[in-house]
């Protein structure tokens, strides 16, 4: 009934491209150019140099990118600019090539890199609404609680990083437990907990299922030790709490 809700959102991740690509990409096109080195200016080499760089940092990886612009600087350096075979550069002109090559580097790098974590975080974020809106359908098919229940759990788990996730019909507060509050807020006895230092992993975390006012029950929490959930986490667990407590309403509500 449930079978997208305990999955995470769909991020594919795959590893960065090997130092020896990203470094030897420059070193192959610049093999390329040095038997016309003659015949065109160092800008126009160096402008297809930004090309390869270009195309390492599109993959949003950091340190493959920086090699690579790294790469296209040292060779330029050594096959491009006189004199030719040395790492020296006397001409004014192409001290400043070098250096436009390594900043714009960095500088696509930083952009595709920012690029590539916006969509990570659209793809998480599409990923939290398709969880929400499965448990939703299920609620307005009357489909069955449990296992809306052990669905909601599942996803809770992974949401929160916990160790352990039990749902309580018709219990809140026993064992003065750490609460997760409906703004996302986690509260204590004494205190607001600061999530940046993570969840309290010395206690337990309730998250109070209700609807309309009335309490149906809790899903109580273990987290894991420096377990660190974002505010946007933490409010798709309360709104996937909200669709099982909907659930509940209507199948056997449970009074304070």
């Amino acid at each position: 009934m449930l079978s997208r809700l305990g999955a995470g959102p769909a991020v594919g991740h795959q590893g960065p491209p090997g130092s020896d690509c990203c470094a030897g990409g420059p070193l192959a096109l610049i093999a390329i150019l040095v038997p016309f080195r003659h015949d065109f200016p160092n800008t126009d080499a160096a402008l297809a140099l930004v090309l390869v760089v270009v195309a390492v940092a599109a993959n949003g990886y950091r340190l493959a990118a920086y090699l690579a612009a790294l790469s296209a600087a040292v060779w330029f350096d050594f096959f491009l600019t006189r004199p030719y075979e040395e790492f020296a550069i006397t001409r004014r002109e192409d001290i400043e090539t070098t250096v436009l090559l390594l900043v714009i580097g960095a500088a696509v790098t930083e952009l595709a890199v920012w690029a590539r974590h916006q969509h990570a975080a659209a793809s998480r974020r599409a990923g939290y609404l398709d969880g929400i809106n499965a448990a939703a359908h299920a609620v307005a098919a009357g489909g069955s609680t449990a296992e809306l229940i052990e669905q909601v759990s599942a996803r809770l788990t992974e949401l929160l990083s916990l160790r352990s996730c039990e749902f309580q019909y018709g219990k809140a507060g026993l064992g003065r437990p750490a609460r997760l509050q409906k703004d996302g807020r986690v509260v204590t006895e004494r205190r607001t907990w600061d999530v940046a230092e993570g969840l309290p992993d010395d206690t337990d975390l309730e998250l109070l299922v209700e609807y309309g006012g009335v309490l149906q029950g809790r899903f109580l929490m273990r987290p894991r030790p420096q377990a660190h959930p974002t505010l946007e986490q933490r409010l798709v667990a309360i709104a996937l709490a909200d669709q099982v407590g909907a659930s509940l309403a209507g199948a056997h509500p449970v009074d304070i």
